[in-house]
């Protein structure tokens, strides 16, 4: 299919034949069946220019974003589904729905009270120029911004997805995912995978390592689990047991090499790190324990600048700068990720990235979680370093003396910071307004 097509007249928010399943486990659902419940519930909707999608279950976010797709209805993602980000959204989309599944959220409509039962035939069509959705950035370098997806570039990235997986799979697999379907990667692995293409996927999230295994367990092989290095590590330190997978993705937070390389051998399959944002998709991959670098996917080229680096690719409607500061190959098809222009240290002459700087930092030995962080310039234009950290078990001395092994005097934190838990989102990510707060409250 040549890159036109992807954007050129109608096309099916779901493919598949009637009796495929879009959703497996405990209790699957044909692609027919499903049909039948979006067509219920695109009756029940008001009419409204757009949806606010707080289904925590992503059989009922999938059934809610097709519903409204097929209502001429822009679907909004939130960063998150606490109570002042979705306010924010709400404030800004005058007139928009919100559609929830329980009672914990506030909500304009209960998706989980709509069903249907029965096969529908027919389709559920799309413009591929229709705007499917606006999602906003998680707001982990400062304030959140909004993105608009179109079908048809929603289409050509799935299409580049789906060839990415399928390598890594053998073929189409079951699906289990620990990331919410209102984040972009949970939205491009977790709903667009299986809607576009031939994978099914779990319609719950499970959260702890023992409700990770029990849906992995209810799914049939080939099995895919979609995660990140939080849960990664929760489910190597549990010692549950998983059934066989064909494979791991990870994303939304840098994933050490060791830890990938403990879960390839623990749970037997490959692990792939993807490489993304919000604004431009996934638009790399790595076998993490294996290589550093980072392959491009198809169609997708990078350019290298002083204040960042600009992603050009065919699903986006012109060129993208993102801060990440990258050093491509001669061939330009990999790249060795350099940190963010925001993230770059100078002092004495000497230069290091807060990234890396955070990376050594969480490698010592009985610290659980960490990051190393740069106050604001106090009254004389320095700006300090500190390191906050989880880490009952292990001294402050103890911190100091590893990071001084392998890390240039200049750059060590001039004061290391505890506290029982970083303000982690549900994606695993570090907003930088919860991190700033949370220091707040140490000072």
């Amino acid at each position: 299919m040549t890159v036109a097509a992807f954007f050129d007249g109608a096309s099916e928010l779901l493919a598949g034949e009637d009796d495929e399943l879009l959703f497996c486990g405990a209790q699957p659902l044909s692609r027919g069946a499903f049909r039948q419940r979006v067509r219920a519930l695109a009756a029940r909707l008001p009419d409204a220019p757009a949806v606010i999608n707080l289904c925590e279950r992503r059989d009922y976010f999938i059934t809610a974003f097709c519903a409204a797709s097929l209502r001429g209805q822009v679907t909004l993602l939130p960063p998150s589904r606490a109570p002042q980000a979705v306010a924010e959204v709400a404030t800004d989309f005058a007139g928009a729905l919100r559609l929830g599944d329980g009672a914990d959220i506030p909500c304009d409509l209960r998706v989980d009270a709509v069903s249907a039962d029965g096969v529908l035939p027919g389709g559920l069509p799309v413009n591929a120029a229709d705007l499917a959705m606006m999602v906003f950035t998680s707001g982990s370098t400062g304030q959140p911004s909004a993105h608009r997806k179109t079908w048809g570039a929603l289409r050509h990235s799935d299409a580049i997805n789906q060839k990415m997986l399928t390598r890594l799979c053998g073929g189409a697999a079951q699906i289990v995912a620990t990331v919410p379907p209102q984040h972009m990667y949970g939205m491009e692995l977790s709903v667009l995978l299986p809607l576009l293409g031939r994978f099914a996927v779990h319609p719950g999230r499970p959260f702890f390592p023992e409700d990770i295994a029990r849906a992995l367990a209810e799914c049939d092989a080939p099995r895919l689990l979609v995660t990140t290095p939080v849960h990664l590590r929760a489910l190597l330190e549990s010692g549950v047991a998983l059934p066989p997978l064909a494979g791991i993705v990870s994303a939304t937070a840098p994933l050490a090499a060791e830890l990938a390389a403990r879960a390839e051998v623990r749970f037997g399959c490959e692990l792939r790190e993807t490489f993304g944002a919000t604004e431009v998709c996934i638009l790399a991959e790595r076998r993490t324990a294996r290589e550093t670098a980072w392959r491009l996917l198809e169609e997708v080229r990078l350019q290298p600048e002083s204040e960042g680096t600009r992603v050009f690719r065919p699903s986006l409607p012109e060129p993208v700068m993102l801060a990440d500061m990258v050093e491509l190959s001669a061939d330009g098809c990999c790249f060795e990720l350099r940190g963010r222009q925001a993230d770059l240290l100078e002092i004495a002459g000497k230069r290091a990235s807060l990234a890396d700087l955070t990376r050594r930092l969480q490698a010592i030995a009985g610290v659980q979680d960490a990051v190393m962080l740069q106050q604001e310039a106090d009254a004389g234009g320095v700006r300090r370093l500190l390191a906050v950290v989880v880490a009952p078990d292990v001294e402050d001395a103890a911190i100091m003396a590893q990071l001084r092994s392998a890390t240039d005097p200049v750059f060590l934190p001039r004061r290391i910071i505890r506290v029982d838990a970083l303000p982690r989102n549900e994606t695993g990510k570090l907003p930088r307004q919860a991190l700033l707060a949370l220091l707040d409250k140490a000072d």
